[in-house]
């Protein structure tokens, strides 16, 4: 599924956030399960756990590769670094009534949105993101005059 579009929620006094069915559907599973991770200052991405645990498993495996052919000697302090950010970074979460999300108290403030206050929920093609809304709105003028030229250059 190529999930896109851009809607706008307020977050309710509870830390709940209703998204769009249709981007709901697209990243729960049957039981409404799903990931939420922190990837980038003000947003929080939304991925299928199956397909999360893929990309998971895939960095792991290829950093266990690295570390028993001795190519991370020297880099022990990475290494944990990565761990803690590895052991933090992501959460399951369920869906309450197949679209409801409860923010994690532990990603609240990475989001930076307080409860009464609106986010912006965008459909990110592999994932669903909720941004606060002055990050979305530095990233939408950081990167919109790039669009041609990346759209173009994925297409071709």
């Amino acid at each position: 599924m190529f999930i896109t579009g851009e809607v706008k929620r307020t977050i309710d006094d509870r830390f709940r956030v209703t998204l769009p069915q249709d981007f709901a559907d697209g990243i729960s599973d049957e039981q409404g399960n799903l990931i939420v991770a922190k990837e980038r200052t003000g947003c929080l991405s939304l991925w299928r756990s199956d397909e999360w645990q893929k990309r998971l498993d895939s960095g792991v495996e290829l950093l266990r590769k690295k570390m028993d052919s001795g190519r991370m000697e020297g880099r022990w302090g990475d290494v944990q670094r990565l761990g803690r950010l590895l052991s933090t970074r992501h959460q399951q979460v369920n869906l309450a009534n197949r679209s409801r999300l409860l923010i994690p108290d532990s990603f609240r403030s990475f989001l930076g949105c307080e409860a009464g206050k609106e986010v912006v929920i965008v459909g990110a093609a592999v994932c669903v993101e909720i941004w606060h809304p002055d990050m979305w709105l530095d990233v939408l003028k950081a990167e919109m005059p790039d669009f041609g030229d990346l759209f173009k250059t994925l297409t071709e």
